[in-house]
């Protein structure tokens, strides 16, 4: 018999009962009692996998494990807003990345929201608002005339307007959970509102001004995935190279025409597909990686070269994992998640007035 904190864990094919639970248990393994989720012990922090791997433990009901994640975010966040790039493994969280990038600093906002839609915690959501506040501020002084957002500060401070198409999706995404945050605690962000319909606007009509990564599965399923593309749009956008970059039995590659599949893109690509109503093909591909399971520890292999029939990298990362229960978490039905991650849920600013 399932509890009622992990029944919407359980997915035919993917995850029984007791196989979610040991996924479960596998991320709290790794998390320190600092807050702090690494890759996996010994290996580096980043804020968006660490925020992934929070979100996971609420979608699972362990609440205060989340929180101890945000609270480990809150503490380390910087003077203009920011995060660095990556922490090390170790008591001093040295940092081994001194870049800040945008995509990095504004999931914050999408966990933080999660973890209010699955706790209902008013004193959690005042005492991160700042944290919030501060993050987007930090983003959007990065945010270029066309609208894309810079992907990052280097450790010197200096600013690269160069734009990721994936790393902006997400950030849509973030924005959008910002504004709701706003608009929870009623304290309008006009700015932020004109700010996101910019960004959106520049993903759907103008590619140009991002870096070309078409190579890459994600700039093909960001934009679905982070609510900038929906309805009709969206689903051509997912027809389009599904044969480019899906393996079927296999995974999602994560760059063509490399013979590799990986757990963390397959997993997405199944929460953009159940957020576009094709939940059946979102259950397909679950159960397509399942070949990347441990099952001694309950995590998951990063991915798998299919031509040499080799897992590869060794690494059993907490955010494929995360990135997984969040994809049966949607399909299961949990509240929290499916607000988060249904583009229609949100809040969408303003669109510009004009289509230059």
């Amino acid at each position: 018999m399932t509890t009622p904190r992990t029944e919407h864990l359980v997915l035919p094919g993917v995850l029984t009962a007791e196989q979610a639970a040991a996924t479960v248990r596998g991320i709290l393994a790794v998390q320190r009692e600092d807050g702090a989720v690494p890759w996996f012990r010994g290996h580096h922090l980043d804020p968006w996998d660490h925020v992934e791997a929070a979100m996971a433990l609420d979608a699972a009901g362990e609440h205060e494990a989340a929180e101890r994640a945000y609270a480990w975010l809150a503490r380390h966040q910087q003077d203009d807003g920011s995060w660095y790039a990556a922490y090390a493994d170790g008591a001093h969280d040295d940092v081994t990345d001194r870049a800040r990038e945008t995509n990095f600093v504004a999931y914050t906002a999408v966990g933080v929201w999660h973890h209010y839609l699955a706790t209902g915690d008013d004193t959690f959501l005042d005492r991160m608002w700042p944290v919030v506040f501060a993050a987007v501020e930090f983003v959007l002084r990065l945010q270029q005339p066309g609208g894309q957002i810079g992907w990052k500060r280097e450790a010197d401070g200096t600013p690269v307007t160069d734009a990721l198409l994936t790393g902006c999706s997400s950030m849509h995404h973030a924005l959008c959970c910002a504004l709701a945050i706003a608009e929870q605690r009623e304290e309008p962000q006009p700015d932020w509102e004109l700010a996101v319909g910019a960004l959106r606007h520049a993903i759907r009509r103008h590619p140009e001004r991002f870096l070309d990564k078409d190579r890459y599965s994600m700039d093909w399923y960001y934009p679905v995935l982070g609510g900038a593309l929906t309805g009709t749009e969206a689903k051509e956008r997912i027809e389009a190279d599904w044969d480019r970059f899906v393996v079927p039995g296999l995974g999602v590659r994560c760059v063509v025409p490399n013979p590799w599949v990986t757990g963390g893109e397959s997993a997405e690509l199944a929460l953009a597909l159940w957020a576009v109503g094709e939940s059946d093909r979102a259950l397909e591909v679950l159960q397509s990686i399942q070949h990347l399971r441990d099952a001694e520890s309950g995590l998951y292999w990063t991915g798998y070269v299919f031509e040499d029939d080799a897992v590869w990298p060794r690494e059993l990362t907490t955010w494929t994992a995360g990135s997984l229960l969040l994809a049966v978490a949607a399909l299961g039905g949990h509240e929290a998640t499916c607000t988060v991650f249904a583009g229609d849920r949100l809040p969408r600013g303003l669109d510009p007035d004009c289509c230059g």
